[in-house]
């Protein structure tokens, strides 16, 4: 082995420092929400390109059609790209906060259609959005209506296998990763854990610090970047937004978080998903 001389480790000692800094790539799944896929086209061919675009997994919404959730499944099954999620539907137009018990029966049967297609699709985990607060539902009903409704649906969630994953949104609900936390550890259940959304939370605060606080309850991740220049909210392309996700990357790191991250943005052609995935790899590359 040829000995350094002490001029040449003083001369490599910036790269090497350089190289022992950059972030390792994120062990996380790389996933795509099925509404971005193109709609014109055959199920079994908007999976294939959103495998071709370099997509690990989808998450699927719910599907209450026998003969349209077989097909999903076979599509995912012939393309080798499999179901992580579902995303229920019900929970905006029927939450599980109403004080209307039809609203909530149904909400309540969306979420087993959900978890059930869950099942059916091998998936692990169901979205749920857990509450509205609106002029009709104080934070306070809220969260005793929700809660309540949300552990009737626990022994299914067991008995599938399925985790409940709880979403924070524009709902005025669980406005702080420690409301969000306490919210989680209230139901002392392993099916019932946080699916954190990155950009949801970055009108008003910092996704890391929330990655931070909610650790290990975090069981999935949606990935979209925010902006609120000239104070106009939206979300944008990734990485053209005001999201620092270096801080993201340090964050999901330090809790060390393994899961499946899934994009959500606006649909679009297979040269667009190509696009959104070569920058999804540049968030989870830490760059």
């Amino acid at each position: 082995m040829p000995h350094l001389t002490r001029r040449q480790i003083l001369a490599a000692a910036p790269f090497l420092a350089t190289a022992s800094a950059s972030p390792a790539r994120l062990p996380i799944r790389k996933a795509v929400e099925f509404s971005m896929l193109p709609k014109e086209l055959p199920v079994l061919e908007r999976f294939q390109i959103a495998r071709d675009a370099g997509f690990q997994a989808i998450e699927c919404p719910t599907t209450p059609d026998a003969a349209q959730a077989e097909e999903i499944l076979a599509a995912s099954r012939k393309s080798e790209l499999p179901v992580h999620s579902v995303m229920n539907a019900e929970h905006w137009r029927s939450p599980l906060s109403s004080a209307d018990p039809a609203v909530v029966e149904k909400s309540l049967d969306g979420m087993r259609t959900s978890l059930r297609n869950a099942a059916l699709w091998g998936a692990d985990t169901v979205l749920l959005v857990p509450a509205v607060v609106n002029p009709e539902t104080t934070y306070a009903q809220a969260w005793e209506r929700s809660q309540r409704q949300i552990r009737t649906l626990i022994p299914l969630a067991r008995e599938l296998k399925v985790v409940i994953g709880i979403e924070e949104v524009w709902n005025k609900f669980l406005l702080s990763p420690l409301e969000f936390a306490r919210y989680i550890d209230e139901f002392a259940s392993p099916f019932i854990r946080a699916y954190f959304d990155i950009g949801n939370v970055a009108i008003n605060a910092y996704p890391q610090d929330w990655i931070r606080t909610l650790g290990k309850r975090i069981v999935k991740l949606h990935v979209k970047d925010f902006s609120f220049k000239k104070r106009l909210a939206e979300f944008t392309p990734l990485l053209e937004g005001e999201i620092d996700f270096r801080a993201v990357h340090a964050a999901l790191s330090d809790i060390g978080y393994q899961g499946t991250a899934t994009v959500e943005l606006n649909a679009g052609d297979a040269a667009y998903l190509k696009e959104v995935s070569r920058r999804f790899d540049r968030i989870l590359d830490g760059v």
